[in-house]
């Protein structure tokens, strides 16, 4: 038998209007981008897991895709038991991971705890020990009896299910009443859910001012890395001249596999070496004939989107070109905005600058033209 195929359903269907800011707070800027991306990240990255499906709301595809390029979608239904079930009928699975995309920062132990329940389980589920006293009231908010909180915990998500049972507790579900989760289903039907240890980065996001709270314990976490590329291209005669994703008028091109974008390969080699990725001749070969002539944006969007999924944000993006002709000024702004969108960053966070070798070296003869690039962002180091 081979390995069981696990697949993560990111429930994302929800308004969000409680949190204010005028989108669904899933699709809300949180630590860098949206809200969602976090978990989609967390998930996608995890060697554990082999795909990841968002279930979304009517008219939300754009949204997503502006959150995550390209993501595996459903459109939900009406209710969260609702878009649970597409969800799960729109994936073949042997176990499912059911996540609320209001808990964007998933550490990896999670779900390696849940994955390793589901082994003698038939659902497990992350929760935290309740450490404040807990009362009872009324509604003239007058404190009553308490609680005792001894055999309580605060139950999280993701969840984890084997395929067949999850599927069997919505079958046997009433179609009147609601859930407020899904292992809530499973033990109706008899079955035992496992608790495994949560974490307080799960907290989930409901009100503006959880987006602060989030903010910081995110912040907590994160270490700065920078790491710098160089590339270099030779001129030639009869190719286009590229640099940051602008072409530029030149007599002359530069002459590579690809579209020799020597701003462009600086900058993904900065990124690729934040996460210790090597370099982009691992990644795209001049040995492939795939790339040639390739427009080098897809390089760079490969090696943003290797960040994220490690968890990385992109803080900075510092260029510098060297060469004699073409001036680089009139162009900068085109560049440095070129750039800042490929990366789906504000321009303010990218800095183009140009100088010359006072005609020394290959630059100083107008050989050819080199970029050096260093790449700043945060990420969580367990180290």
């Amino acid at each position: 038998m081979g390995k069981p195929k696990t697949v993560a359903i990111i429930v994302a269907a929800g308004q969000g209007t409680r949190a204010g800011g005028g989108v669904p707070k899933q699709y809300a800027p949180l630590a860098g981008r949206p809200m969602l991306a976090h978990s989609h990240a967390a998930l996608s990255a995890h060697p554990g897991i082999d795909e990841v499906l968002v279930v979304i709301g009517e008219g939300q595809r754009d949204a997503l895709f502006a959150a995550v390029r390209g993501a595996a979608y459903v459109i939900g239904g009406a209710t969260r038991r609702e878009s649970v079930r597409r969800g799960l009928d729109a994936v073949q699975a042997d176990r499912v991971l059911i996540h609320d995309a209001a808990r964007p920062f998933l550490p990896g132990a999670v779900i390696d705890s849940l994955i390793a329940a589901l082994e003698t389980s038939q659902g497990a589920v992350p929760a935290l020990p309740v450490a404040d006293t807990l009362a009872r009231s009324d509604d003239t908010r007058e404190l009553r009896d308490t609680v005792p909180r001894d055999a309580l915990v605060r139950v999280q998500t993701p969840q984890a299910f084997r395929m067949d049972a999850i599927l069997a507790a919505h079958d046997g579900w009433p179609e009147d009443r609601e859930a407020t989760d899904d292992a809530q289903m499973l033990r109706q039907i008899g079955h035992r859910v496992t608790l495994v240890p949560g974490d307080p980065m799960l907290e989930k996001i409901t009100h503006p001012a959880d987006f602060a709270a989030a903010e910081a314990r995110h912040a907590a976490t994160l270490r700065v890395r920078s790491a710098q590329g160089y590339d270099v291209h030779r001129f030639a005669e009869g190719e286009e001249l590229w640099l940051g994703g602008i072409r530029i008028p030149h007599s002359r091109g530069l002459s590579g596999h690809s579209d020799a974008d020597v701003a462009l390969h600086a900058i993904t080699d900065a990124l690729l070496g934040t996460i210790g990725a090597g370099d982009i001749g691992m990644h795209f070969p001049p040995s492939d004939a795939r790339w040639r002539g390739a427009a080098s944006a897809r390089f760079l969007e490969h090696a943003a989107e290797l960040v994220a999924a490690a968890g990385g944000i992109i803080d900075f993006i510092d260029l510098t070109l060297i060469c004699e002709a073409p001036k680089i000024g009139p162009h900068r702004e085109a560049i440095r905005e070129s750039i800042a969108s490929i990366l789906n960053l504000p321009p303010r966070r990218v800095s183009v600058k140009a100088t010359t070798t006072e005609r020394l070296g290959f630059t100083g003869r107008s050989e050819g033209m080199a970029a050096q690039a260093i790449a700043t962002i945060r990420i969580a180091d367990p180290d």
